[in-house]
């Protein structure tokens, strides 16, 4: 085992209902994305399940071989639509700051296109170290092992998935689709009620013997 006193402690976030709730956000984008194709989208059904990425959702709306063309639509239109709809979840900013106080780097590991997770962010006053998109489930290991990251803070099965496949351990928030017995079913190791309750296990955490 690593001591801490020899490396960095980094910890991973996700972004959609972990660091923001997206929710009112990607439900007028999917709206306004409705009335420009005039398809039918349900977007109270659709943003009941954010985490996985987009054209897992449009491939409910819209024929396969659009999906690609219509999830270029969605992510030029977002910016517009999204951004400043979007709040910090609860305790988001504690959390990034718990990290920085006992000498951490926090980065966001996110399924969104990284240039919207960025500007959602940067909207929000929240500044991570680093910003990786377009990663979800167990291809988020690719950049959790990249930054050498001890945690990861998710709210979906499929980040409990991302942890432990890159031997991170697996912090879930019962904040977004995925309720408490999912996630603990799903090997997450610890399970907050929300990002609240984040400073206090981290301090934990690093004061306990590796």
């Amino acid at each position: 085992m690593v001591h801490m006193t020899s490396r960095v402690l980094t910890v991973g976030f996700d972004l959609d209902m972990t660091l923001i709730d997206s929710r009112p956000g990607i439900h007028a984008c999917y709206q306004a994305l409705s009335a420009r194709t005039g398809t039918y989208i349900d977007a109270d059904l659709a943003i009941t399940r954010l985490g996985p990425p987009l054209a897992e959702e449009l491939v409910n709306w819209f024929p396969a071989e659009e999906v690609a063309a219509v999830a270029d639509v969605y992510r030029e239109m977002y910016p517009t639509h999204a951004i400043a709809a979007t709040p910090a979840m609860a305790g988001a900013r504690e959390a990034i700051a718990a990290v920085r106080e006992v000498g951490g780097r926090a980065i966001v590991v996110t399924a969104k296109y990284e240039p919207n997770a960025k500007l959602h962010l940067s909207h929000l006053g929240i500044e991570p170290d680093a910003v990786i998109g377009d990663l979800w489930a167990e291809r988020k290991a690719e950049a959790l092992r990249e930054y050498d990251a001890g945690v990861y803070v998710g709210d979906h099965t499929g980040d409990v998935r991302g942890a432990r496949t890159a031997n991170a351990l697996s912090v879930a928030v019962a904040t977004g689709p995925c309720d408490a017995d999912e996630l603990r079913q799903a090997g997450a190791d610890v399970i907050l009620t929300d990002l609240t309750e984040f400073p206090s296990w981290l301090a934990g955490h690093t004061e306990a013997p590796l």
